[in-house]
């Protein structure tokens, strides 16, 4: 009775809520897709009553959704990699609003229809296996399920927004879906058949290549394959029987395309014997090179950032440059936030975490920072905890630029990786609110609302700070890969200085206090009572010098993308996509904090930053490498690896290992197994009195 209670509830709060956001919902057969009401889909309803009696009267009743105004990619198979564009599938993931994972693991990509358009449903015409609903159609929506799975959202991509606020598809898709409406479109090549083609010996012909070895590579990946395996294997394939071949690099970019998506967890535990092995001893994150903790002369801005880190270690009980550098730095991109902005539109919006151990220096900045904000009457533009995505949204609606300082981020980043609806809500927030500092964020409608809420241009600057082991074991490769690592700018201290008297934080310097009272009181533009509502930010110049040393190094981080992303290196390529911009945000910063009235991003400022941001990237990077695996698994293996490489001998008993790893003992030993066959740990034995002892040892 109790299951079946939860079921019903999690059933009807789930319509009420997509009713709340402007979806009108009606009950599909429960484990189906077929429509209860008599007219199908047109008596979907908004009425809070109507769809409480629905679901009372079918507890376990599916929920459907009109998809009119609407468009949906229906992208059937888990191993279907539509479209094997990889250009195409880098515009799709920057513009869907939401994905639901189908039961069979196929993908509902959700838009909103451009503005005069009336696109009708579409069945396999724009590929094989890719249909669409929009005018007159449905689709069932999560928590539904058929054949006892569930639709699930997709991490960070559940439906949040109403209609109006979904974004729109790529023009490419946009400019196909109109062909096809006009009858213009080109079918796409069919697939093979189930069983083999049927053609003499087994050969592909050429319409098929492509969905072909898509298909095997797909088969491949579902069970945990990495992506060298997986060239090697279709390379053959494509050697043997392609008549004619594929160049290679058409067999590389579809192994990159099929390898964007993870392994079917179920398939790899099926499976785990012939390829776990291999994904315990060989994470797929890249630079192996140490670049070493940020340099002193990295540390360092002049102007109002230096004057404020000089105060922070002059009167800190324990001087810690890393957390009063970071500190500053927050300090002065708060500030000028939504105030100046450069020639390709970035604001001085950051998000910085301070990586230090307890006891170390941590809470003093905060408390500078704090005092400064209150004393030039920003105090109530500080935030400390994001306790939801609806109320990080709430704040900044209240007031457009908020410094949050918030201690033990770890916790905040374990519990995102709980899955739990509500901190899936302050991630999906937090990289949202990061990208709209210069446009508008569209916030979430709430019932009741005529009209829905919009921030413009919110400057949400973060400053954290964590425990480094602690951080760095909440990682994980799905965090590395969802966009807020790849934003965040992480700042490493290790030692704790010797402890001093700790001065006066109140009793900040005048100097101080004139340029943070400036930036409050300074609006650009035109002005007037709207000018906190609708800023005009200032638009600041670039030397020369500066922008030549820019467009070079966008075109190395361009070239490190693409090498990432050739790789099939999901977290290098996160965060070679937001090295640019780091280097223009800091660049801008830069410039606020040596001339707060006149700035200019100078080619000293932008050096700076380029160096800063450089070293940053190939230290998280490394540190990525070092603490995170591409599966649970190959985590446990790292772990098991650690525990033993930290003793001076760098063995370990069965025994003592096993009690360090706080695991199940049947678990433990399946890792142990597998270290053993692929030589990542050896085994020894040593006689204790009547017992014998097993040792295992690395290096």
């Amino acid at each position: 009775m109790q299951n079946s209670t939860q079921h019903t509830n999690e059933r009807l709060d789930a319509a009420l809520y997509y009713a709340e956001l402007g979806y009108p919902v009606f009950p599909c057969v429960p484990d189906a897709k077929k429509p209860l009401t008599k007219h199908g889909f047109h008596n979907a309803s908004l009425d809070e009553d109507l769809i409480r009696k629905w679901w009372h009267d079918n507890p376990g009743a599916n929920i459907g959704v009109p998809t009119a105004g609407l468009l949906v990619v229906d992208i059937d198979g888990a191993d279907n990699s539509w479209p094997d564009n990889v250009d195409k599938q880098l515009a799709l993931s920057d513009t869907v609003s939401a994905i639901s994972v189908t039961p069979r693991g196929g993908r509902h990509l959700i838009f909103r229809q451009p503005a005069g358009k009336s696109w009708r449903n579409t069945t396999s015409k724009i590929a094989p296996r890719v249909d669409t609903r929009a005018e007159g159609g449905y689709i069932v929506v999560p928590p539904s399920n058929v054949k006892t799975t569930k639709y699930r959202w997709a991490d960070t991509l559940s439906l949040e927004s109403s209609a109006e606020d979904l974004s729109e598809p790529p023009q490419w898709l946009t400019t196909l879906l109109d062909e096809v409406e006009q009858g213009k479109g080109k079918a796409q090549p069919h697939e093979p058949q189930k069983g083999g083609v049927a053609i003499p010996e087994n050969d592909i012909p050429e319409g098929q290549r492509d969905s072909s070895l898509a298909s095997l590579a797909g088969n491949m990946r579902r069970v945990g394959m990495g992506p060298a395996e997986i060239y090697a294997a279709i390379t053959q394939t494509n050697e043997r029987r392609c008549k004619p071949s594929l160049p290679d690099t058409e067999v590389q970019r579809i192994v990159r395309s099929i390898c964007r998506y993870e392994p079917d967890q179920v398939s790899v535990a099926v499976a785990e014997s012939h390829f776990e092995q291999d994904q315990a001893v060989t994470p797929k994150t890249t630079s192996s090179k140490n670049p070493g903790l940020t340099p002193e002369r990295l540390l360092h801005i002049p102007g109002f950032v230096g004057d404020v880190m000089a105060f922070c270690m002059e009167t800190a009980p324990y001087e810690n440059r890393i957390m009063a550098f970071a500190g500053a730095l927050s300090l002065q991109a708060f500030l000028s936030g939504r105030k100046i902005t450069d020639p390709e539109h970035n604001r001085t919006n950051l998000y910085l975490l301070g990586l230090a151990h307890s006891g170390s220096g941590k809470e003093w900045p905060r408390k500078i920072n704090s005092e400064i904000l209150n004393r030039v009457g920003a105090g109530d533009a500080i935030g400390e905890r994001f306790a939801s995505g609806e109320g990080l949204e709430d704040a900044l609606h209240l007031n457009e630029s908020m410094l949050f300082q918030t201690d033990e981020l770890d916790s905040l980043i374990l519990q995102i990786n709980s899955k739990d609806i509500r901190y899936e809500s302050i991630l999906n927030s937090l990289l949202k609110m990061y990208s709209a500092s210069n446009s508008t964020f569209n916030m979430r409608r709430k019932a009741g609302e005529e009209g829905g809420r919009t921030i413009d241009q919110p400057n949400l600057t973060i400053f954290g700070t964590a425990i480094p082991n602690h951080y760095y074991g909440s990682l994980s490769e799905r965090m590395l890969t969802n966009g807020f690592f790849a934003r965040t700018i992480v700042l490493e201290n290790t030692l704790r200085s010797a402890g001093k008297d700790a001065g006066d934080f109140k009793r900040i310097p005048q100097t101080i206090l004139s340029v943070a009272r400036w930036w409050v009181d300074y609006r650009p533009g035109r002005g007037g009572n709207m000018a906190d509502i609708h800023p005009e930010p200032r638009m600041i110049p670039r030397t020369d010098g500066a922008n030549k040393l820019l467009a070079e190094v966008r075109t190395f981080c361009d070239a490190e993308y693409s090498k990432a992303d050739k790789d099939a290196d999901a977290v290098a390529t996160t965060v070679w996509s937001r090295a640019g911009e780091h280097i223009r945000k800091l660049s801008l910063c830069y410039a606020a904090s040596v001339d707060h009235e006149n700035p200019e991003i100078t080619e000293e400022g932008a050096q700076w930053a380029v160096e800063f941001t450089l070293h940053q990237v190939r230290r998280m990077l490394f540190m990525a490498n070092k603490h995170v695996a591409p599966s649970p698994f190959a985590q446990a293996a790292k772990r098991v690896r650690e525990k033993i490489e930290k003793t001076p001998e760098k063995k370990m008993t069965h025994s003592d290992l096993l009690r360090r790893m706080h695991m199940d003992a049947r678990e433990f030993q399946r890792i142990i197994d597998t270290m053993l066959i692929s030589g990542e740990i050896s085994l020894s034995e040593n006689a204790d009195g009547k017992r014998r002892k097993k040792i295992y040892s690395v290096g």
